[in-house]
């Protein structure tokens, strides 16, 4: 293990590590202060969203962050467009095409719509209506992109030597810190502009999984409270979470 300093954060790089997101849970609980970044080589035991495994070949980023904000915990999840968008910023940068990368709410970001990063947010109640704690997973395929059965994927590799995993992670620090202090001076809604800006167009056909229920209909953005807005028959409905599919034609 080692230590160092990435601007405001305190990063513990690991050779090897179960999960990074949930080494971060565990300082949590612990008691670490706001600002700590864990960031792996590979991981024996990667989480990804709805309980499935994220293959963590060496050469890819597998960064967890904790944090501990002010706010209510059924915010918790605009945290994770907030990350979205600073994952892609920090994304762009490398590309000679950017428009390429498009964010696919909640929690992926796709090169081509082929699944190129996700975000795992983890989080802890106060007691008294706010969060404990949050713990932001972030998963990049710089140089590799794993099979993932019914997905595709995607990695940086194709453009030139992709960056080392924990430049990528400074690259991401720097951004989340942009889009924290921004979030803090003005609220969600600058987070929404900028997540809607790479989104899917207005209209697209979509279909969104909770359980075993499925609602397909047209996207037609987000509330401001960060939740999916999908025009399903005669009415908009608003979904706080689930699985979205982007359906043939989209």
């Amino acid at each position: 293990m080692s230590r160092a300093a990435a601007g405001a954060w305190r990063l513990m790089s690991f050779e090897t590590l179960g999960s990074t997101s949930d080494h971060c849970r565990a300082c949590a609980e612990a008691g670490e202060p706001d600002g700590l970044a864990v960031l792996a080589g590979q991981q024996t035991g990667g989480r990804g969203s709805h309980g499935r495994a994220w293959a963590s070949p060496a050469g890819n980023l597998y960064c967890s962050v904790l944090m501990r904000p002010k706010g209510a915990a059924r915010e918790g999840g605009l945290w994770s467009l907030l990350a979205g968008v600073a994952v892609a910023e920090a994304v762009a940068a490398l590309l000679p095409d950017p428009v390429r990368l498009s964010l696919k709410w909640p929690n992926d970001l796709l090169l081509d719509g082929c699944k190129l990063a996700g975000i795992l947010v983890d989080s802890s109640p106060d007691g008294a209506g706010g969060l404990a704690w949050l713990v932001i997973g972030i998963g990049v395929n710089l140089a590799h992109a794993p099979d993932v059965p019914g997905r595709r994927t995607a990695c940086l590799a194709p453009f030139g030597p992709p960056p080392a995993p924990e430049a990528m992670a400074r690259a991401i620090l720097a951004r989340l810190d942009a889009w924290r202090a921004i979030q803090a001076a003005e609220g969600f809604a600058p987070v929404r502009a900028a997540f809607l800006a790479r989104a899917p167009r207005l209209g697209t056909r979509m279909a969104v999984r909770i359980g075993d229920t499925e609602t397909a209909g047209n996207f037609a953005g987000l509330g401001e409270d960060g939740s999916l807005l999908l025009e399903a028959g005669a009415r908009v409905r608003a979904f706080a979470a689930g699985e979205v599919r982007l359906l043939a034609g989209a």
